[in-house]
């Protein structure tokens, strides 16, 4: 067991670290941003308006790797899935694989939002943004890019978003202008101000955040001694698990969902009105782990989850069966 469990740490690792290792041939040592990255393009769709990505602008068919996955989602409500891998995005749209042509950066910390995408990392080497990003937001599907805030300070891996409210939950790895490494800080209004929380019984070795869609009280934690439960804003935390590593954290309205490992990989679905814990039917997996989940809000029977290997499954009838969408890093 102790064997299998610093496996799954292992991986985790690798992750966050391979992540990091090319960032010097990313960096753009005079920290300015073209006019394009500092708001939304007026004239881009929003999110929420485009369908088929086969005919959106600022995307190309995609046929390639996909390399150390950093979150997915449903972004801007659609029923694509987007993906934040370390050289942009890629998108899954009616059984075809699309990515980015521009802006094609180092997404960590990547949430889905109700209008497209809240982020953090590093610039890709089309882009002119300041290394690290800071927190950027896109409501066009990533054609072009907002700065909120700590541009050119902090690269959050540890962030957690509100669906709806927007409500920021980060975890800063190094000191910057408005937040002390390793705390946990929330911002209400767009990363424009951060209130640090007490954040008691949290644990220290953290590897997610999740924040409830509408309710902005309700964040949740993914660590090594399990998964972590705050209805005040982050002020107190319950650990809600006994001998099980956490490995990942998602919230829909009604329900928090969260990996854990103690041999074998597996889900949970906790109600939030009655408190039922249900398990959920995951796909055979071999010393690997449920690293980031999503479900589709226009249908709940669709849920997607990425393995800390390299792989992607789907469901569409409420995780009764799973289909192979990525298997080590390639596409099916």
């Amino acid at each position: 067991m102790k064997k299998i469990l610093v496996l799954i740490s292992t991986l985790i690792l690798a992750v966050f670290v391979s992540a990091c290792g090319d960032k010097n041939s990313m960096d753009n040592t005079d920290g300015r941003t073209g006019e394009e990255t500092n708001q939304t393009n007026q004239n881009s769709p929003k999110s929420s308006e485009v369908g088929n990505f086969g005919d959106q602008p600022n995307f190309k068919p995609f046929d390639g790797s996909i390399d150390h996955i950093h979150g997915l989602g449903y972004a801007g409500n659609q029923n694509a899935i987007f993906f934040a891998a370390h050289d942009g995005i890629k998108v899954f749209d009616n059984g075809s694989w699309y990515k980015t042509k521009t802006e094609n950066n180092d997404y960590m910390g990547f949430n889905v939002i109700k209008d497209g995408f809240i982020s953090s990392g590093h610039p890709g080497t089309d882009s002119k943004l300041p290394n690290p990003v800071g927190i950027i937001r896109s409501t066009d599907n990533g054609q072009s890019l907002e700065k909120l805030g700590l541009l050119g300070e902090t690269d959050f891996h540890l962030m957690g978003v509100g669906f709806e409210t927007n409500t920021i939950y980060a975890l800063p790895p190094n000191n910057n202008s408005e937040m002390k490494a390793g705390e946990l800080y929330v911002s209400e209004d767009l990363a424009k101000t951060w209130e640090n929380v007490s954040a008691k019984n949290l644990g220290e070795t953290l590897i997610g955040l999740a924040v409830h869609p509408t309710n902005p009280q309700i964040v949740a934690a993914a660590g090594e001694k399990g998964i972590y439960y705050s209805e005040d804003k982050g002020n107190t935390f319950e650990l809600l698990t006994e001998n099980k590593q956490g490995t990942s954290v998602y919230f829909s309205n009604d329900a928090l969902w969260f990996g854990g490992y103690d041999g074998n990989a597996v889900l949970i679905k906790k109600s939030l009105t009655d408190g039922k814990v249900e398990e959920i039917n995951l796909p055979k997996m071999e010393q690997d782990a449920v690293a980031y989940l999503a479900q589709n809000s226009k249908n709940p029977d669709e849920l997607v989850f990425a393995s800390f290997k390299g792989n992607v499954y789907r469901s569409v009838d409420g995780a009764k069966t799973w289909t192979t969408l990525v298997e080590n890093g390639e596409p099916q």
